[in-house]
């Protein structure tokens, strides 16, 4: 919210006050309302907490609000005139109506959570029955990223939120009900069938239910769909939300032939359909604090609304801007057409948290316009609060309303101020607008996102300073192609091709924020560390006014931030003695997976294997500031040792990908292809007895001596017994035996050639130090160091006890990534030295 918002939000709060103390035609901002900010807390924290609370306890609290708000409200009736000019009748009648507020927050939560809980559906949910349903799509369809368990990926599922409305069991009768569910379907070759579902379609199905994953959530029960052809539907969507399916698909047909990015984000910036949208962007978006530019919020909304009746501070004025004004539109005019778009927009772009609150604010906004009273927006905004929780107690708990909420409030309360204080210090009056709306949004939401993703980002303000200019072009030009799309495709194609420039310099702005070494900082997770973070940051802007006056300290302050972001390696090194100056060898700590980096000069390394997600070995590359990748080894197909590859790729310049002959799992063979086909790197398959050399660093593959189809024992290899192994002398003269995944019988295959006999500084321990090695190999390459890549707590105990006492009896010293972190190997021989960073 921080940066799609920052624009309107700070031109909002200067229409209505003065915030320079210039300009002719502004009046001076006087004291801010607040008379209704206390019910509107009162009634969200009454909500959220009422949700998951038994009836009778919500029945006994409510009362308990109720009579005392009773009698406090009569108290102040009976008032007399000498006290209520005294102002005590203000204050026992506000403290009647807050009660009744925490009383009707309490109520209606406790209403809503009785509902999800009523009927058979989550008892049956608790024995995971099986079950035939006819349920009502609530949703558009989202598809869950693949997940890598152990040496396989999982597949996408696709999420639909639905309303069961008739449950049946193998033994029980049918019954009519009304329960919020989940849908998990895995759609096989009907993937797109299901992709293309509306809201309120009707469908007939079967599947298996489990309880949510957590209580107190708005589902009844999680429902596995068995169904593994296309959607059995019995009864069509209803015509608004047809209507609004035509819209949204005319959109994307738009945006076909964009480019890659723009063709993924303008459908996400409009109407939220992230359907597009790769993992690898989406990182980039979550690392840089854009992501909700990836999710419709009200900024959509407050950019089309301020088309139509200019800054909300000058909607009532005889000089109004806007178009409405333009084409002679009146004021009741403006604010039924207003209403209408407003809840067109709903419709369209779902009625997602942000877009509710919005939505509220701004027709309460035309509600004052049609009736030509005057408004302020701080009651707007928490009258918009009162309204959508009572009607919607789940938005109580809802991290999506919370961040809209405190984003708008900062707009609205903070950045007016900040932008005075940054005029004062000369600061000119647009940079300094929305460079105090960027900040102050950032600096509220920013305690709530650590509790999400215990991190903080380092350049969310930057990049959402630079992607805001682009936001409303973008946006304007994204709705004007919707709205042509089904009449003038060729007009829609035309807009959404000059749309894309605005848009591919966010998708710019979001890869290079996040390709910076230092873009997230860990950061405690939990409401502990979001409290930690709070504090700071009220301690800063406490201190910032006497920090100000200043300038070497503000200055000093500012380089600290730009190495904090930039990373150094040479700055790096001196602070946390990572990575050492002569590293020859590194295996990264990536998990559950391999991911090993070879040196070859400067900025430069031979990669073996990619681990099994993509942040972990780009992190681990980034430390070691390499980006020249002469060759990719890619040591058999197994996901923990691929599914990282993207991360590999990313900003880097790659030679070449290099894999085993097996074409098994062909699932993640696949995943290899589109990757690098997409990178436009080229894929070579590796041959025993080849020798590369790549800098100071040269191999040969040991293994496997067949592919798949040759004759002789390689012949029906398994994925594992397919690793390409290397034997490595790196920089220095360090010799290494990298054995991928090798099962016993292939290594005593391997023993056989004479290659793989003889002694090795470093082994690389084959499959994450699992108890299945073969003895003979050990002994005969009496490695120095063994090194073992396993995750935490892992559910397979790798690595074994067994194996890593044979390597400890047979001289080797042990370090596993687990328990010491990335290891990195420099020196060989006698001045072979080991350094992890746990």
């Amino acid at each position: 919210m921080s940066g799609r918002e920052a624009r309107l939000g700070s031109s909002a709060a200067g229409a209505d006050g003065d915030t320079t103390g210039s300009g002719a035609g502004r009046r001076r901002e006087g004291p801010s309302d607040l008379r209704l900010v206390p019910p509107a807390l009162v009634v969200w924290a009454a909500a959220a907490a009422a949700l998951g609370l038994p009836g009778r306890w919500v029945a006994a609290v409510s009362v308990a609000c109720v009579v005392p708000a009773f009698v406090l409200l009569v108290a102040a009736a009976r008032t007399s005139r000498e006290a209520r000019a005294a102002g005590r009748f203000r204050a026992v009648a506000a403290g009647g109506a807050v009660l009744l507020c925490a009383a009707a927050g309490t109520a209606v939560a406790g209403l809503h959570g009785a509902d999800v809980r009523r009927g058979p559906v989550p008892g049956l949910a608790r024995e995971h029955a099986r079950i035939d349903a006819e349920v009502r799509v609530t949703s558009d369809p989202r598809t869950t990223r693949p997940t890598v368990r152990g040496n396989h990926s999982a597949p996408a599922l696709l999420l639909l939120d639905a309303e069961v409305m008739e449950v049946r069991t193998a033994d029980g009768p049918s019954t009519r009900v009304r329960t919020p569910v989940l849908l998990m379907v895995a759609a096989g070759d009907h993937r797109a069938d299901w992709q293309k579902l509306l809201p309120s379609t009707r469908l007939r199905l079967g599947g298996r239910l489990s309880a949510p994953a957590h209580g107190g959530e708005r589902l009844a029960a999680v429902l596995r769909v068995d169904d593994k052809g296309a959607p059995r539907i019995t009864g069509p969507p209803t015509w608004i939300q047809r209507t609004a399916g035509a819209l949204r698909a005319g959109l994307r047909e738009a945006t076909d032939e964009l480019d890659a990015d723009a063709r993924a984000l303008l459908p996400g910036l409009v109407v939220g359909d992230t359907s597009r949208v790769p993992a690898e962007l989406h990182d980039a978006f979550k690392a840089t604090d854009l992501t909700h530019l990836l999710s419709v919020s009200g900024a959509n909304l407050s950019i089309l609304l301020f088309l139509l009746i200019g800054p909300p501070g000058v909607a009532l004025n005889a000089e109004r801007r806007g178009l409405a004004p333009l084409l002679g539109i009146s004021l009741r005019g403006t604010a039924l057409i207003g209403g209408a778009l407003t809840l067109a927009f709903i419709v369209v772009c779902r009625p997602e948290p942000s877009v509710l609150r919005a939505a509220a604010c701004g027709l309460i906004t035309l509600l004052a316009i049609g009736t030509g009273r005057r408004r302020s927006l701080i009651p707007a905004l928490a009258a918009a609060v009162v309204l959508l929780v009572l009607y919607d107690p789940w938005l109580a708990r809802s991290y999506g309303f919370l961040l809209s909420v405190l984003a708008t409030g900062a707009l609205l309360t903070l950045a007016p101020r900040w932008s005075v204080a940054l005029r004062a210090r000369r600061v000119p009056g647009r940079l300094a607008e929305v460079l105090a709306a960027a900040a102050a949004a950032q600096a509220v939401c920013a305690p709530v996102v650590v509790v999400l993703a215990s991190r903080v980002s380092l350049v969310a303000v930057p990049c959402n300073l630079l992607a805001e200019f682009a936001v409303a072009p973008a946006t304007v030009l994204g709705f004007a192609a919707l709205a042509v799309a089904p009449v003038a495709p060729p007009v829609a194609e035309l807009l959404a091709r000059i749309a894309s420039w605005p848009v591919e310099w966010i998708a710019t702005v979001a890869r290079t924020g996040a390709g910076l070494p230092g873009a997230e900082a860990q950061w405690p997770g939990g409401w502990s560390g979001a409290a930690l973070l709070a504090g700071l940051t009220v301690l800063a802007v406490l201190l910032a006014p006497k920090l100000a006056r200043r300038p070497w300290i503000c200055a000093a302050t500012g380089v600290l931030l730009v190495l904090a972001v930039l990373r150094p390696v040479p700055l790096t090194r001196i602070v946390t003695g990572w990575p050492p100056p002569d590293w020859a060898f590194v295996l990264c700590d990536v998990g559950q997976g391999d991911a090993m980096v070879l040196s070859a000069g400067e900025g430069t390394g031979v990669v073996v294997d990619a681990g099994p997600e993509p942040r972990a070995v780009d992190r681990c590359l980034r430390d070691l500031a390499v980006t020249r990748v002469p060759l990719v080894v890619l040591t058999h197909f197994h996901a923990d040792h691929v599914r990282g590859l993207p991360g590999v790729l990313r900003g880097r310049a790659v030679g070449a990908i290099q894999t085993t002959s097996l074409q098994e799992p062909p699932g993640q063979a696949a995943f290899v292809r589109r990757t690098a086909a997409a990178a436009r790197v080229p894929t070579l398959r590796a041959v025993a007895g080849e020798h590369r050399r790549a800098g100071p660093v040269d191999w040969r593959v040991l293994w496997p001596r067949h592919g798949p189809g040759g004759a002789g024992p390689a012949a029906a290899l398994e994925p594992n017994d397919a690793s390409v192994t290397l034997r490595v002398r790196a920089a220095g003269g360090l010799t290494l035996l990298l054995l991928g995944d090798l099962e016993p019988l292939a290594q005593r295959e391997l023993l056989r050639g004479r290659e793989a006999s003889g002694p090795v500084d470093v082994l690389k321990v084959a499959h994450h130090g699992s108890a299945f090695q073969d003895a003979g190999l050990l002994h005969s390459v009496r490695p120095r160091l063994a090194l073992i890549s396993c995750g935490a707590d892992n559910p397979y105990g790798h690595p074994s006890a067994r194996t890593v006492g044979a390597l400890r009896a047979a001289g080797a010293r042990v370090l596993r990534t687990d328990t010491d972190g990335p290891i990195a190997v420099t020196g060989a021989g006698k001045e072979l030295r080991a350094v992890g960073r746990s």
